[in-house]
C-alpha cells in the first residue's frame, strides 16, 4: 500500500467517525422526554348553590269527577277533551223528557192549588159575618178556616214540587264546577248515563295551581330534620325552605318558582321514602295533571372546596383528582364529594385541602410521578359559570 492510499483511507475513517458522533448527539437530544403543559388551579374556599333533583308527578289543585245526577241519554257534548273551561260552563246535555213533564205538572198543580186557596178564602169571608150575627155557629167558621189553611199548605207543596222539578231539569245540563281542563270523555252522543254509572262523564282538573309530588329517602329526610336550617320541627324547617324550581319533561326550566308546603306523615315501607308536596302557580296552564317533571331544590354552601367535574375521574367506584406537588410531579388523590352538585362542579368533602394545586384536564391519562408544566388558571376564569 502506497502512502497516498493510506492517507485516503484515514480521511474516510475520520469522516465516518464524525458523522456517527453527530448522529449520536442528535438521537440523545430527540429522545429526551418533553414536559407537557397542563391547566391547573390552586384551590381556595368558594361559595356556591347546590341542587338536588327529584322526579315528580303533577296533579291539579282539584281533580273533580263529573257525574250525572239524573238518568238519561247524552244529547249534546259542548266541549272536547283537553278544553279549558270556566266554572258554570255547560259540558253535557242529557235528554230526559220526564223532567220537563214534571215541571209542567208542577206548574199546573200550583194553579189548581191557587184556585183552592181562593175558594177557601171566599168561604171564610162568607161565613165570618154570619157567625158574628149568630146566624151560624163558630164551628162552621173554624171549619172554613181549616179548609183555607189546608189549601195554603197544598199551594206551598205545589210550589216546592215545582222547585224540585226545575232543579231536576237543571241537572240535565251538566256544568263545570271549577275553572280547569277537561280530561278524557269515555261517552259519546246517545250513551245512557245515570248517577250509578261506573265511569264519570269526564274529569275537570283545576290547574291554576298545581302540586308536584316527589319522594326522598329516609336518610335524607333525617339529614334534613337534623340540619342547621331554621326551625326546631320538620314543619318549621319546611316553612323556611327556599323557593324550589321545576324542570319540565324536556329538561327546560319552568318560569314560576314554587314552595314546598307539606310532607307525608308516613314513610313508605316498600321504598323507604317519604313524599313531599310542592305548589307551583300555573297561570298559563302550561303544566297539566299527570305530567312528569323534576323538582330542583337549592342548597347554599359557603367556604367549600369546589372543583370542576372535568378535573376528576372514576376508577373502581372511586373518584380521583390529580394534585401537582412542589416538585412539579403529579399524584392521584382519592376524594369524597357531596351527593348533590353545583352544575358542572363537585363539592369536595375529603381528600383535598385549600392551597392544593390540581390538574383541570386530561387527568385520566396522567400517571403518578409525571412531571408537567403547570399553567395556573385564575379562580374567576375557572368558576365563571358558577358565579
Amino acid at each position: 500500500m502506497n502512502k497516498q492510499s493510506f492517507l485516503s483511507i484515514f480521511a474516510a475513517s475520520l469522516i465516518i467517525v464524525s458523522c456517527g458522533n453527530k448522529n449520536d448527539k442528535s438521537a440523545q437530544a430527540g429522545g429526551a422526554p418533553q414536559v407537557k403543559e397542563y391547566r391547573t388551579l390552586t384551590l381556595q374556599p368558594e361559595s356556591a348553590t347546590l341542587y338536588s333533583d327529584y322526579p315528580a308527578s303533577i296533579q291539579g289543585q282539584q281533580n273533580i269527577e263529573i257525574r250525572p245526577r239524573v238518568e238519561g241519554y247524552i244529547d249534546k257534548i259542548f266541549v272536547d277533551e283537553g278544553a279549558v273551561v270556566k266554572a258554570g260552563q255547560p259540558l253535557f246535555k242529557i235528554s230526559a223528557p220526564e223532567y220537563e213533564q214534571q215541571v209542567r205538572t208542577a206548574s199546573a198543580s200550583i194553579k189548581s192549588a191557587q184556585a183552592e186557596v181562593s175558594a177557601a178564602k171566599l168561604a171564610v169571608n162568607k161565613v165570618k159575618p154570619l157567625v158574628e150575627k149568630g146566624i151560624i155557629s163558630k164551628y162552621d167558621l173554624e171549619s172554613a178556616q181549616y179548609t183555607y189553611e189546608s189549601a195554603m199548605a197544598s199551594l206551598a207543596q205545589a210550589n216546592a214540587s215545582l222547585v224540585n222539578a226545575k232543579t231536576n231539569l237543571g241537572y240535565t245540563t251538566v256544568t263545570s264546577p271549577v275553572d280547569g281542563v277537561v280530561g278524557s270523555i269515555p261517552f259519546r252522543l246517545g250513551s245512557l248515563v245515570s248517577s250509578n254509572t261506573a265511569d264519570a262523564l269526564t274529569t275537570v282538573s283545576s290547574i291554576g295551581n298545581v302540586y308536584a309530588y316527589f319522594a326522598i329517602n329516609e336518610k335524607k329526610l333525617l339529614d334534613f330534620t337534623q340540619s342547621s336550617s331554621p326551625g326546631s320541627t320538620l314543619a318549621q324547617k319546611i316553612q323556611h325552605m327556599p323557593a324550589v324550581s321545576l324542570l319540565l319533561s324536556d329538561g327546560s326550566p319552568y318560569a314560576e318558582k314554587g314552595r314546598v308546603e307539606t310532607v307525608n306523615g308516613l314513610i313508605n315501607t316498600e321504598t323507604g321514602s317519604v313524599t313531599f308536596r310542592a305548589r307551583f302557580a300555573n297561570p298559563k296552564s302550561i303544566i297539566r295533571s299527570g305530567s312528569s317533571t323534576t323538582v330542583r331544590i337549592p342548597n347554599e354552601v359557603t367556604n367549600a372546596l369546589i372543583i370542576p367535574q372535568s378535573a376528576t375521574y372514576e376508577l373502581q367506584d372511586k373518584m380521583f383528582a390529580v394534585v401537582v406537588g412542589k416538585d412539579g410531579k403529579t399524584k392521584s388523590t382519592n376524594i369524597s364529594i357531596l351527593d348533590n352538585n353545583a352544575g358542572n362542579y363537585y363539592v369536595v368533602t375529603q381528600g383535598l385541602n385549600a392551597g392544593d394545586q390540581i390538574v383541570l384536564e386530561g387527568v385520566a391519562t396522567l400517571k403518578d410521578g409525571t412531571e408537567i408544566k403547570a399553567q395556573n388558571q385564575s379562580a374567576d376564569k375557572v368558576y365563571a359559570d358558577l358565579k
